[in-house]
């Protein structure tokens, strides 16, 4: 979770810091912190229960100006949300530390360490972290040293960014499990737990492997691993530009990102899709070599992944005829799973750090798979170094919390990977370049969705004070009513809940009242005439009704409150249309009620605990 930046440079870089942690607010927002050595060697410290904003406003009347610092913007998970559990965190006058992750041993450790004197000022795990690496500075260690010693008594996940008042021209950082990518600058170099934090500093980038241990000056990078062997990182250069992680004339971040879709979908497909055809090649290095063994699909994945995932679902089983299983990585974790032969292992991930998704990923390397797939919008991440094959989306960064364009950007990944498969085993040409066609069109199908905003805002006025919602859908648009229910529940913090509409009769029909607003996804495909007795039996009961469909339809007359048109398409592509108006409602809902939407309680963007 949280976010995390340093830098050393001969200039003064809490503006830099401030900045960074302002771009890494969707990982935490309950409070922030910065330390930097100050020019007489003296730790300068200023933290604030709150967003980076009022941190930013504390530093105006007690400023700060240091060469050396880090800064932590904090999603809380061992102790309140406080200001003296607020990161960095100092041992004495000599060691600041800032921490993501959870370090799961650290009472024993604690004890430990009060018992030689150790005085804890905080609640947090991180804080032993600060009092071990100056306990083994005090035995004579030099910083590098104390650090490796340090973390190697750690159980858990973490990323840990560490200077010493004594030491003055050097940042030592490690990470295992959690994100850490160092930015290099000229006279200067920067770390930051994800790079849009550093984009307005630099464009070139070493992504930290699992356990490593750096060594960071403002003239060089010293890398180590594990073992304490120097290693080499590659130097990435980076596509995304300082805008991309700006929102320019948009409100919110979540509105540019739900506009920005389209040219998602676009950058996504292109280069993918030839004269109608998918391009092997595209789908990774070693996609010829493995499509034609693959018997079935485990996909496993969290939150709006998992539901990208379950809308593939029904194309890897319709499409492709290909036995698929869809499971909740934290889960699928923990229980005895059997695995078929020639079974392909795919993972969906936005951030491609996601903590438990990633176990996931690791776990299933020695349980007999054929091979694993990863689809991921973040370049470079653990899950595309760790998987065999990699499917890039190309969704740019999205900085709101409540993923809209890497979704769709998802299942349009998926949907190329399983027309691929299905051209593999027995789906005609015709009907592959039918759907081959109908995916290039849809930025342009988008586009059309896009403009029925300002009628969904026009619901969401009447809609906005509802205390409880119900989405339905059949099929293919199941996965999308969950994934609307969920949309809806992170920002507007209404209760929402996603079911098959068939199911409704099995309990949440006696909910439905004239107070209860009901979505239906409803596209005219092979089931609409089902889920119109579904709707008849929502009015039934003076339910409210709002109905996302394709075309005009005289058995919905009289049974609808509000209609929601989406241009038609290919069945299977559908739920990437309805998608969108379901994130307008969710947005539009959430700005009425006067919801922070980029920056909803209790929630971070990259999920990296477990």
């Amino acid at each position: 979770m949280c976010g995390i930046v340093g830098a050393i440079a001969e200039r003064n870089i809490v503006p830099v810091l401030v900045e960074g942690l302002k771009r890494l607010e969707y990982r935490g927002y309950d409070s922030a912190g910065v330390a930097v050595l100050q020019a007489n060697r003296t730790l300068g410290l200023c933290r604030t229960v709150g967003k980076v904003s009022q941190l930013e406003d504390k530093l105006t009347t007690k400023p700060l100006n240091g060469t050396l610092g880090v800064a932590h913007t904090r999603w809380a998970t061992h102790g309140g949300v406080t200001e003296a559990n607020a990161h960095p965190h100092l041992s004495g006058d000599r060691v600041a530390v800032i921490h993501n992750g959870i370090i799961e041993n650290y009472e024993p450790i604690k004890a430990e360490l009060i018992a030689k004197g150790y005085e804890f000022q905080s609640e947090t795990d991180t804080e032993v972290a600060a009092h071990l690496v100056h306990d083994n500075l005090k035995q004579g260690m030099d910083l590098l040293e104390a650090v490796r010693r340090a973390v190697a008594r750690f159980q858990g996940a973490y990323a840990l960014l560490v200077f010493d008042s004594k030491d003055p021209d050097r940042i030592v950082v490690t990470r295992i499990a959690s994100p850490l990518v160092i930015g290099l600058g000229i006279g200067e170099n920067f770390v930051a737990s994800g790079v849009p934090a550093l984009l307005p500093v630099t464009q070139r980038f070493i992504y930290l492997e699992q356990g490593d241990v750096a060594e960071i000056t403002r003239d060089a990078v010293r890398i180590f691993d594990p073992n304490g062997q120097p290693v080499t990182r590659a130097v990435h250069e980076t596509q995304w530009s300082q805008e991309a992680a700006e929102k320019g004339p948009y409100r919110h971040f979540m509105l540019k990102e739900i506009f920005e879709q389209p040219s998602a979908l676009a950058d996504t497909l292109y280069g993918r899709i030839v004269n109608r055809h998918v391009v092997t090649e595209s789908l990774g290095v070693r996609a010829h070599e493995l499509l034609p063994q693959v018997k079935q699909v485990h996909i496993v994945a969290c939150g709006t992944s998992f539901h990208a995932g379950s809308v593939a679902r029904y194309w890897f089983e319709s499409i492709a005829g290909v036995p698929c299983q869809v499971e909740i990585a934290s889960e699928y974790r923990y229980r005895k799973v059997v695995v078929p032969e020639g079974t392909l292992f795919l993972t969906l991930s936005q951030s491609g750090e996601t903590a438990d998704t990633l176990e996931a990923l690791r776990m299933a390397k020695t349980a007999g798979y054929l091979a694993s797939l990863t689809v991921c919008n973040s370049p470079h991440s653990s899950m595309t170094r760790e998987s065999d094959l990699v499917m890039m989306t190309q969704a740019g960064p999205e900085i709101g919390v409540a993923s809209t364009k890497a979704f769709t950007s998802q299942v349009v990944a998926l949907a190329l990977f399983t027309l691929k498969l299905a051209r593999k085993r027995d789906l005609s040409v015709v009907r592959a370049r039918e759907i081959a066609q109908a995916m290039h069109d849809l930025p342009d199908l988008l586009r059309k969705v896009l403009e029925t905003a300002p009628h969904v805002e026009r619901i969401a006025e009447e809609f906005k004070d509802a205390h409880n919602f119900l989405y339905l859908g059949r099929g293919y648009s199941f996965p999308t009513a969950l994934e609307g229910a969920l949309k809806l529940k992170e920002i507007s913090y209404i209760h929402a809940e996603g079911y098959p509409a068939a199911e409704m009769k099995h309990g949440p029909i006696a909910l439905i009242d004239q107070n209860m607003p009901v979505v239906f996804v409803a596209p005219h495909d092979g089931v609409f005439d089902k889920v119109v007795s579904n709707i008849q039996e929502v009015r039934a009961r003076h339910g409210r009704t709002i109905v996302i469909t394709t075309r005009e339809e005289p058995a919905l007359a009289g049974l609808i409150d509000y209609e929601i048109r989406i241009p038609e398409t290919v069945d299977l592509l559908t739920p990437i249309l309805a998608a969108v108006p379901l994130q307008l409602l969710a947005y539009y809902i959430a700005v009425k009620r006067g919801a922070n939407v980029d920056q909803p309680r209790n929630l971070a963007k990259s999920v990296t605990v477990e």
